[in-house]
């Protein structure tokens, strides 16, 4: 279990920040290194999907602006937005790290949800 990476996603509507055919989330991502070695998230993909079925991918470097070395048994935490059309969407990814001794690997962040509160039940 040299290089093992565990990601948890909280989401959150931002009512507030929403207006008329656009609604704001936030997501809460925790990343956790579980195994034998630090970690370097180099860059990010993600997949952007709302209730049309419209679907926006973005790529870049790092996460907000970061690379974080994550040591093993240590985790790094950050929180981004996204907006949609539709009061319902969902997001899914990855991440390119590279172990310390250089082997670059990919993790995937499942599936999540984004959906306005009680809009699902």
């Amino acid at each position: 279990m040299k290089n093992k990476i565990i990601v948890s996603v909280k989401t959150e509507y931002l009512k507030e920040q929403s207006r008329m055919g656009e609604y704001v989330f936030t997501y809460h991502i925790c990343i956790r290194n579980v195994g034998e070695q630090a970690a370097k998230l180099l860059s990010r993909k993600w997949l952007i999907t709302d209730a049309d079925g419209h679907k926006t991918e973005v790529q870049g470097s790092g996460v907000i602006g970061e690379q974080p070395l994550i040591q093993p048994q240590a985790e790094h935490q950050y929180s981004s937005f996204t907006v949609f059309k539709t009061p319902v969407g969902c997001m899914q990814g990855s991440y390119q790290m590279q172990a310390k001794d250089g082997t670059l690997f990919e993790v995937d962040v499942p599936m999540f949800t984004l959906a306005v509160q009680h809009i699902l039940q």
